[in-house]
């Protein structure tokens, strides 16, 4: 019988590991040291939780990764974290009431797959964001969160697998919200390689860490021989457990409403919406500010034709395509500076954020499915920043993934 740690195809690889834990007897009520996924607070948030003590906030918002590594290390050397005594694969499950919205697998995923079929980014990145991740990971010597991936197996072996793992008394248990979060260990290596062999020829969609997969990947371009070529990822499998996949809307503090409809009426259709701001349909836009709303749709052909040179032709059916380059930069010329454009995940909120005179604007986005993704995707086409938003994301602090000392 093979170990799970060896490949039976080409395909998924998720190796055992021992992670690193919170121990509750030494750093207490795991509900008040665990932190929602990176990108899902803000800044004035993150300070807050950076406050409490032993809180992951106070190394995943480090800006200075040697000082962070000091302060990880002092608490595993005070058995704040400890260090699991035997590999496992570890069942990670995301629960509302009584409602399981989430569970997959966390592990050590080969990153020599990655680049081939078998893992597929579907967004681009930004250099210096990549360097930043990079050096936060090689100065802590750990991975804090996991890649969230999303994936399509041939068999369903793997996944009953999971749901037995999940019968057991749970390893960890926390709450941020109203929602559960629940670890437990697979440590059998029967189930083990039951889930190797689920993943192995399986391709699997980058749905949230596209700047850590790559910062991971430019780590172990750079240490061949290192650590880097694994990376704590946590795999859900589409059939059983799919992801969510909503939009990521734009607001515009610095524009008026009624300017930016009437510069968007020359490289698209605008039609008033007397009912107020929407969810936009397919192939829709919609503009709202100042307790006004319109419609955008049908973008001039030339306009965008110039908007998306160089672009690739995909991109023309793409809203968040013809939102970014042709209303904000052509129409609008916003500039692609920090500040000038803020990324809001609900609809609701973006809108009631410039309900009031003088807050700027909103421009709402559809979704797309994930199977558009996907296809594009495996098509090579990466779509633009910002375009799509898998959900639910995993909380950071259940399971650490932190290098040995060599």
């Amino acid at each position: 019988m093979p170990t799970p740690a060896s490949p039976t195809a080409h395909g998924l690889r998720l190796r055992p590991f021992r992670a690193v834990r919170y121990d509750p007897e030494t750093a207490g009520e795991l509900s008040n040291v665990i932190c929602p996924p990176y990108d899902d607070i803000g800044p004035s948030h993150a300070r807050a939780l950076r406050r409490r003590p032993h809180h992951l906030a106070r190394i995943l918002y480090s800006s200075e990764p040697h000082a962070a590594a000091g302060q990880l290390k002092r608490w595993m050397q005070r058995g704040v974290l400890v260090r699991d005594s035997t590999p496992a694969l570890y069942v990670y499950q995301q629960q509302h009431g009584t409602r399981v919205v989430q569970r997959g697998v966390i592990g050590e995923l080969d990153l020599s797959s990655g680049g081939s079929a078998t893992v597929l980014p579907h967004e681009g990145v930004q250099a210096h964001v990549v360097g930043q991740r990079a050096a936060h990971m090689a100065g802590l010597r750990a991975q804090l969160e996991p890649l969230l991936l999303t994936y399509r197996a041939a068999t369903a072996s793997g996944s009953a697998v999971v749901d037995g793992v999940t019968k057991r008394p749970p390893l960890a248990v926390a709450r941020i919200g109203r929602v559960t979060h629940s670890v437990w260990a697979c440590t059998d290596r029967r189930e083990q390689t039951v889930i190797a062999r689920h993943l192995a020829g399986a391709s699997a969609l980058v749905a949230d860490g596209h700047h850590r997969y790559a910062a991971g990947h430019r780590l172990s371009a750079e240490q061949p021989r290192g650590p880097w070529g694994q990376s704590l990822a946590l795999l859900v499998d589409q059939a059983t457990h799919p992801l969510q996949l909503t939009a990521i809307h734009r607001v515009v503090p610095g524009l008026e409403a009624d300017k930016a409809a009437a510069a968007a009426a020359d490289v698209m259709r605008v039609r008033p919406l007397p009912g107020g701001a929407r969810l936009p349909k397919p192939g829709e836009l919609v503009l709202t500010g100042a307790g006004h709303a319109w419609a955008l749709t049908d973008p001039d052909p030339r306009s965008l034709d110039d908007a998306l040179t160089g672009r690739p032709a995909a991109w023309r059916s793409l809203s968040a395509a013809v939102a970014d380059h042709l209303l904000l930069d052509r129409a609008w010329s916003v500039p692609d500076l920090l500040g000038a454009i803020r990324h809001v995940h609900d609809a609701r909120l973006a809108a009631a954020s410039v309900a009031a005179p003088g807050r700027g604007v909103a421009v709402l986005l559809p979704a797309i499915s994930e199977e558009t993704v996907r296809t594009l995707a495996g098509s090579g086409v990466l779509l633009p920043r910002k375009t799509t938003s898998f959900g639910p994301k995993p909380a950071a602090g259940l399971v650490l993934r932190v290098l040995e000392e060599s």
